[in-house]
Order: C-alpha cells, then structure tokens, then sequence
C-alpha cells in the first residue's frame, strides 16, 4: 500500500490528516455519498462506510445518456447495505454538455483527449463537452439538503484533480468555497452543527483510487463509468472515462472487469 493511500484511509478531509480521537469520533456521524455508480464514487461510498456511523448514497437522474449508471447505482447501494435516495433534475433541459445532449458526439480519449474541431468548435486545449454545466453545484446543493434531513454531518464527493478530464468543479478550491457557503446557508451551519466536504480521492490518481477501493472491499465489476454505456451497462472503451479507467487497471496491474461493448 503506497504511502499516500494510508494517508487517504485516515484522511479527514481533502487536507487534514486525522488522529485515533477523531476517527472514534466519526464513528458516531453520519455522512452523505454522491453515487454515480462509476468507480469514484463507488471508492468514496466504501471509504465512508469504514468511517461514519450511517451512510446515505444520494445518485441523480438528471437526463444523462448514460442512464444505465442508475442501475448499477442501485446494485451497489444494495450490496454496501446503505440507504440509497435517486433524485429527479432535468439538467439536460439546459444542454450545454454532450452527456446531456445527443446532438453532441462524445469525444474519445486517448489520442482525441479533448473535443477537436472536426467534431464542433471548442479548441482543443479547452475543457471537453462532456463537463455538465454546474453539475457538482447542482448536485453538492441537494446533498446539502439531504444532509440536513439525515443529521449528517458529511458530505463525500469522488473529484480528483489528477487523471481527470479538467473539469473546473472537481478543484480543492471550489469544494473548499462550498463547504463555507454551506456552512453560512443551512440550519446545521449557524447552530454550530458544521457541515464537511470530504474529498478522499482529491489527490489520487486512478491507479491508487483503485488500489484504496480494492482495500475497502470494493467490486468494480459492479461499475459503470463510461459516458455513453449502452442499456445493458456495458461500456464504449473509447471516451475519455473508460481511458482514465482502462489506464488505471492497468498501472495496478490487474485484470480489468468493465463489461465492453462487442465492438470494441
């Protein structure tokens, strides 16, 4: 186990290293986990269920192509035993974003990382179609209420600011900006009950999510993080998501269980 994978087990938050006091202390809250069914999110919901008392899994239909991520969603609520609320938002009623929007073509990974112009007009070292505009804010907000109904003082979300497609809402300082907006915008905030952000996986690659996941029991073979994965699950091997993903099986050096499309 890599040093900075120890350090994640007992990591508070996205900066704090926590001691024996503080982990007992946990033991007796109760926290909220965004769930997508990919493997990020499925990593945090397990990092949360060695360390809080009740775990919530909040996942959202929100006009997603890739809908089949919901079912896996759910298997993977069931299997961690954790109560697990789906939450309806017609995001894609604004567009904007090629997971959202099926007149935009997902862009591949790899040797076309990024959107290029023989696709659509963003250039190619801008952030890629497939970021959703204002999803995190969206979602972090409806968790926030969540957390207030479940008397849970935290909120855990999958972003990385490594192995990741550039997306400006996955950065330590907008979750930094948003616990202290929550933390001026809710009940629990101004009594004194303080709201968290935790962020277990903001500095791990994908290779070392995994590698945290496979100590906590994790089964990514329930997982579904391809951005246009067919009805059945099965994922396309060609965007950016199945590359971060492929690639990160791959420095474990284990066999990797995404369930692929035939043609690829």
């Amino acid at each position: 186990m890599t040093p900075m994978i120890e350090d994640t087990l007992q990591s508070t938050s996205s900066n704090q290293v926590t001691n024996s006091t503080s982990t007992d202390f946990e033991k007796n809250q109760n926290a909220v986990v965004l769930l997508s069914g990919g493997l990020d999110s499925v990593t945090c919901l397990y990092w949360a269920k060695a360390r809080y008392a009740a775990v919530t899994a909040v996942s959202f239909d929100y006009g997603q192509r890739h809908n089949s991520e919901l079912v896996a969603a759910k298997t993977i609520a069931e299997t961690a035993g954790v109560t697990h609320r789906i939450i309806d938002i017609d995001i894609a009623q604004l567009g904007g974003s090629s997971l959202t929007d099926h007149s935009m073509i997902v862009p591949d990974g790899d040797a076309d990382k990024f959107p290029n112009k023989k696709r659509d007009e963003i250039d190619n070292d801008a952030i890629p179609n497939t970021y959703v505009p204002a999803r995190n804010t969206i979602f972090l907000s409806y968790a926030l209420a969540v957390a207030e109904v479940a008397d849970a003082n935290h909120i855990v979300i999958g972003v990385s600011s490594v192995d990741y497609s550039g997306y400006p809402d996955c950065r330590p300082e907008y979750i930094a900006a948003f616990e202290h907006m929550a933390n001026l915008a809710t009940k629990a905030g101004v009594t004194g009950h303080h709201l968290s952000i935790q962020t277990p996986l903001q500095q791990l690659s994908k290779a070392q999510t995994i590698e945290l996941g496979l100590t906590l029991g994790v089964d990514y073979g329930q997982t579904i993080s391809c951005y246009q994965a067919d009805s059945q699950g099965r994922a396309c091997g060609m965007c950016d998501s199945c590359a971060l993903r492929r690639q990160g099986f791959k420095q474990v050096g284990i066999a990797d269980p995404t369930h692929y499309q035939p043609q690829y």
